[in-house]
């Protein structure tokens, strides 16, 4: 097993941990933190960043599939299936998602965490599984895209899918609001109509944003790289 297998193995391992033991043992009572879930009880599934961590557990075990079964060969003459999978998966959700997961948490948490991540709750939500969630997702996609080639997908295709995605997920607070009564996050809980549909609208604009910083990352990145090998051959 060569070194990006065990470190792909490695990630996977350390995101699917981290959902199990959030899974499993965070526990905040509903006298800390009523999120509705007495009336309907979504446990972590309400919250994105739980969806970003299973998505980013998922995307590291193809990438490590890939490095088993798959090809990271630069310009394959036919690309396995598993690598048209992980071509797609990264710049259309696990980078664009990790690095919006992990920017507005910290943009939020820094002008006020008990719009995002109340103090209180810290005694319930260790300090390890806070960054495992919303700094190491940002870190190793980064890495990802720095140490793998992929041609980015048509923005048309890239974006529709990242789109689709965020619109699930407002979809799904919306409806756990209309059953609780309950907003997901206390930021909305302090915002009127007007303001709820700006803030979204931004996060939106957020989301495009991050794909199209990965889009330029990556070719700047790598037409720097593959242009240096193509000159070394010459």
């Amino acid at each position: 097993m060569g070194l990006q297998t065990v470190g792909h193995l490695i990630i996977a391992a350390h995101f699917w941990f981290g959902c199990f033991y959030d899974w499993n043992y965070v526990k905040i009572p509903t006298t800390v933190a009523d999120l509705g879930d007495s009336k309907f009880n979504t446990h972590k599934l309400k919250f994105l960043t739980y969806w970003d961590a299973l998505l980013q557990s998922v995307f590291f075990t193809i990438c490590f599939l890939n490095d088993i079964f798959g090809s990271n060969e630069t310009f394959p003459k036919e690309k396995p299936f598993i690598r048209r999978i992980k071509d797609i998966a990264l710049p259309a959700l696990a980078f664009p998602l990790s690095m919006f997961v992990g920017l507005t948490f910290w943009g939020l948490y820094a002008v006020d965490r008990e719009l995002i991540f109340p103090k209180i709750i810290d005694q319930f939500f260790p300090a390890w599984l806070n960054h495992l969630m919303h700094t190491n997702i940002m870190i190793f996609t980064l890495l990802e895209l720095l140490t793998s080639y992929r041609k980015y997908p048509s923005r048309k295709v890239g974006l529709s899918i990242l789109l689709i995605f965020m619109l699930t997920y407002l979809g799904w607070i919306h409806y756990i609001h209309s059953y609780t009564n309950k907003w997901v996050y206390p930021i909305l809980e302090l915002l009127n109509l007007p303001a709820r549909i700006l803030f979204f609208v931004l996060n939106f604009v957020v989301a495009v944003l991050v794909y199209l910083l990965g889009e330029k990352i990556n070719a700047l990145w790598w037409e720097k790289r593959l242009g240096s090998k193509k000159t070394k051959k010459h």
